[in-house]
């Protein structure tokens, strides 16, 4: 029974994250979502500052602390190690939900670029963002990363084990070519208002402090190989090589 559910746990956290990535694509680029990261009943300026700087603290915190290795050592005290991951994605998109269904707008624009070609432009900028992504996610071990892989080789009985270092695909060019997507994503934006600019600029902000704590972990995780990685290959501007 225990298999059982965690199968049934990975697989329905697999379904929630590529619900909410959808969604959360559509809320940032602003089209295919009922609402949008503009979108909504207008409050107080002072009042919205304060309700999105809080959703986006809480998303910050809770996506790095549990992506920490003390974390989940303290973590798989509770719960299965093979249900780790899918109850951290899980619950980082369960929380990045809530940022989308409590987001107050800003929609006082700070640029905006029509619908000429050159919006159009920007918009493709953003969808390769998102397609970039998606893609790095495949380069490693895409099921891995969200947990199913784990929740499936439980119910089968195989041995659990991690991803070997390989370097695949965008990784070649960048050693996070997942957070370069979302920032790629975040800021080409044709309409760009008070409200996604605050968004883009502490999103940004959080990535830079993300990174720095998930190459600490990778250098103590993979030793020599990571260094050497990191050695030859710049962290997210591809065209700075070394």
């Amino acid at each position: 029974m225990r298999r059982v559910f965690i199968l049934v746990h990975g697989v329905v956290s697999y379904l929630v994250v590529l619900g909410v990535f959808t969604w959360f694509a559509g809320f940032v680029a602003g089209f295919g979502v009922p609402r949008t990261i503009d979108d909504g009943p207008p409050v107080a300026w002072p009042r919205a500052l304060l309700v999105d700087a809080a959703l986006l603290a809480s998303f910050a915190l809770q996506h790095s602390v549990m992506a920490r290795p003390w974390f989940k050592r303290v973590w798989t005290v509770f719960i299965h190690e093979s249900a780790e991951r899918s109850t951290y994605v899980l619950l980082a998109s369960l929380q990045l939900a809530l940022l989308m269904w409590a987001w107050k707008p800003l929609p006082t624009p700070i640029w905006d670029l029509g619908h000429g070609w050159l919006a159009g432009l920007v918009h493709g900028l953003a969808a390769i963002g998102w397609g970039l992504v998606l893609v790095s996610t495949f380069a490693i071990d895409h099921f891995h990363l969200f947990g199913l892989r784990q929740a499936v080789d439980h119910w089968l009985g195989r041995p659990a084990h991690e991803p070997d270092f390989r370097v695949r695909g965008p990784y070649r060019l960048v050693r996070h070519p997942i957070m370069l997507g979302f920032l790629i994503a975040f800021w080409a934006a044709p309409t760009m208002s008070v409200g996604h600019l605050g968004f883009a600029l502490a999103m940004t902000l959080y990535v830079f402090v993300a990174l720095e704590l998930e190459e600490r972990d990778l250098r103590a995780q993979h030793g020599a190989h990571y260094h050497g990685y990191e050695a030859q290959i710049p962290r997210l501007n591809p065209f700075a090589r070394r």
